[in-house]
C-alpha cells in the first residue's frame, strides 16, 4: 500500500497542528521542491536522500500497441537517491 498526500497530512495532523494548517505545511514543503526543482536545483534532505533533475536525450522508440518506431523527445526526468541511514533503516541495519 502506497503512502498518499492524505496519510502525510493525517500524521502531521496527529502531531498537533489543525487540519487546515497540517495541509498547508505539507502542500507547502511539495511546492518548495516542486519550484526548486523546476529551477533546476537539487533537493538534499539530510537523512533521507536527493531529487535531482537529469537530462534525457533525444532516442528511437517503438509504440508497443502498434510495434511502429517513433521518436523519444530530448526531456528532463526527476530522480531520487536515497541516503545511506535511509538505505540501511530500509534493509534492517539501522
Amino acid at each position: 500500500m502506497a503512502l498518499t498526500k492524505n496519510d502525510i497530512v493525517s500524521n502531521v495532523y496527529d502531531l498537533g497542528f489543525t487540519k487546515k494548517k497540517s495541509v498547508d505545511i505539507v502542500e507547502s514543503l511539495l511546492e518548495i521542491i516542486k519550484n526548486t526543482l523546476e529551477k533546476g536545483d537539487n533537493v538534499l534532505i539530510s537523512g533521507f536522500g536527493k531529487f535531482s533533475i537529469k537530462n534525457k536525450d533525444q532516442r528511437r522508440g517503438r509504440n508497443p500497441a502498434t510495434g511502429s518506431d517513433l521518436t523519444l523527445r530530448a526531456r528532463k526526468v526527476v530522480t531520487f537517491k536515497c541516503s545511506g541511514k535511509l538505505r540501511k533503516k530500509i534493509n534492517g541495519d539501522g
